[in-house]
């Protein structure tokens, strides 16, 4: 199974990955892993941002990271994939070439999950440009996934319920009935309240305002 996480900058996907592997491993008692982002290495090791020329390698590389733990792990969480490079491509350097990719890669994962833009952004070396860039990323990421067909799973809350967001999302896809291996999974999913959204729709304003309604003091509704 592949659980591939995309999102805009500073929206916490890497401390998710990581969470999400060792929580499936732990319910579980499979071989999960975490693959990291390989741009966050090469851009450390290089010193600078890649050029133009060079995404296409970076993508081929982490769809080849992930492709590899998979041959040995029977859960991999991707902490990015090739459609995220494909999406910075676009808008930095208005190149959609790497879509088309970053697709066919969502294509062979079990789920995607889209992390909100709702935890604070934070500096973390130069990847990362400010939170100015998070909602049109968060735009262009939507539209090369409706583009190709595929869908996804908002991961949103602070802290643990970050965690559990996501759970929720993959565990109908691990629980199997009378397994015994996914008791903990089964039971937990079991124990959630039923709930619906009172919006069905899929626009990201009407998300993004249920997250500030969420989470802003009563007098900023009024």
């Amino acid at each position: 199974m592949k659980i591939a996480i995309v999102g805009a900058e500073s929206t916490g996907k890497t401390v998710l990955a990581q969470a999400l592997a060792q929580e499936l491993a732990r319910s579980t008692g499979m071989r999960c892993i975490a693959v990291p982002e390989l741009l966050r290495g090469w851009c450390e090791r290089e010193g600078r941002t890649p050029r133009p020329d060079e995404q296409a390698a970076i993508a081929a590389e982490q769809a080849a990271a992930i492709d590899a733990a998979a041959l040995t792990h029977d859960v991999v969480v991707c902490d990015t994939t090739p459609l995220m490079t494909a999406i910075y491509s676009e808008y930095i350097f208005g190149d959609r070439s790497l879509i088309e990719q970053g697709q066919a890669f969502h294509r062979r994962c079990d789920i995607t999950l889209l992390t909100a833009l709702d935890i604070d952004w934070e500096f973390d070396g130069l990847q990362r440009e400010g939170p100015h860039v998070r909602p049109p990323i968060d735009a262009l990421i939507r539209r090369a996934l409706i583009e190709g067909g595929l869908g996804w799973s908002i991961v949103s809350g602070q802290g643990r319920a970050r965690l559990d967001s996501a759970l929720d999302a993959v565990t109908r896809l691990l629980a199997r009935p009378g397994t015994g291996l996914f008791t903990r999974l089964e039971n937990r999913q079991a124990a959630l309240p039923d709930w619906r959204w009172q919006c069905d729709c899929d626009v990201p304003e009407c998300e993004h305002l249920s997250f500030q309604r969420h989470n802003a003091p009563d007098e900023d509704l009024r």
